[in-house]
């Protein structure tokens, strides 16, 4: 389905579940899409929860918007999407930027949320971040296409045995990081290197749980700890032999850990 914002911009999002359950918003990870979270929908279903996942600007199915993105508009557009569907309140839960605009929700957008969910993020600019993405933006204009970092994203991502055991999944998440367009990477990559949550954590009063792949080599898990420390109502969680999509990695768990919390806190 596709929300089409007052600019024009037109937002793919996707809804399943009892029309009167909880909702639980999933906002994925940069070069990803809705996709991310297949490992998770028919579990949270099956569980009582309303599924709900949007596509960030320029990735998956929606429009990538010209220029570069602030994270304000990237939270905007998350709570467009609960307006246009008349969702009050959700659980919400981000990996990697996906849980930067979760911090967003939680200082500037308390009342939509009835708990919050951040995995393996960041609560402002890596120190690092100019070379981080510097070249790999340079490979992306010189192609006009994201397939020539492709193979080193995946890497950070997910492990080389879970590539071995799963090669359709990883094959197909590659795919997906191949097809993103390079304006909204580049946008929304823009947003990463320019922002600051980390002084106002202590404002986000909702239930947060913060969980944190052991081995990702981006979002460490010393600074997700110092997320659920400073937020007011925090708890945390690494994740054993995962990388930067631990959902994926080990989804049977990861579920199980997640739904758990989310009955208590949702």
């Amino acid at each position: 389905m596709l929300y089409r914002k007052k600019n024009g911009l037109r937002i793919a999002y996707d809804i399943v579940g009892r029309e009167d359950a909880p909702v639980v918003f999933f906002g994925h990870a940069l070069a990803s899409d809705m996709g991310m979270w297949a490992e998770q929908v028919p579990a949270f279903t099956a569980a009582g929860f309303r599924v709900l996942r949007a596509d960030l600007r320029g990735h998956g199915g929606s429009d990538p918007a010209p220029g570069l993105y602030a994270m304000d508009d990237l939270v905007g557009d998350a709570v467009e999407v609960m307006d246009q569907l008349g969702i009050d309140k959700a659980i919400y839960w981000g990996l990697s930027i996906g849980g930067m605009i979760g911090q967003g929700l939680g200082i500037n957008h308390a009342s939509r949320l009835r708990s919050l969910i951040l995995c393996d993020t960041q609560s402002q600019s890596p120190a690092d971040a100019q070379e981080r993405w510097g070249a790999r933006i340079v490979q992306i204009r010189r192609d006009n296409s994201l397939e020539p970092i492709a193979d080193t994203t995946l890497g950070r991502w997910l492990s080389p045995e879970f590539k071995a055991r799963n090669p359709g999944r990883w094959k197909q998440i590659r795919e997906t990081v191949a097809a993103c367009t390079p304006t909204g990477y580049i946008g929304c990559a823009a947003a990463i290197q320019n922002f600051k949550w980390t002084d106002q954590l202590s404002k986000i009063a909702a239930p947060t749980y913060v969980l944190c792949g052991e081995d990702d080599p981006g979002a460490n898990p010393e600074e997700n700890a110092m997320i659920a420390r400073t937020v007011q109502r925090g708890e945390f969680l690494m994740i054993p032999k995962a990388r930067h999509l631990p959902n994926i990695e080990d989804p049977e768990q990861f579920n199980r850990i997640v739904i758990d919390w989310c009955r208590k806190h949702g």
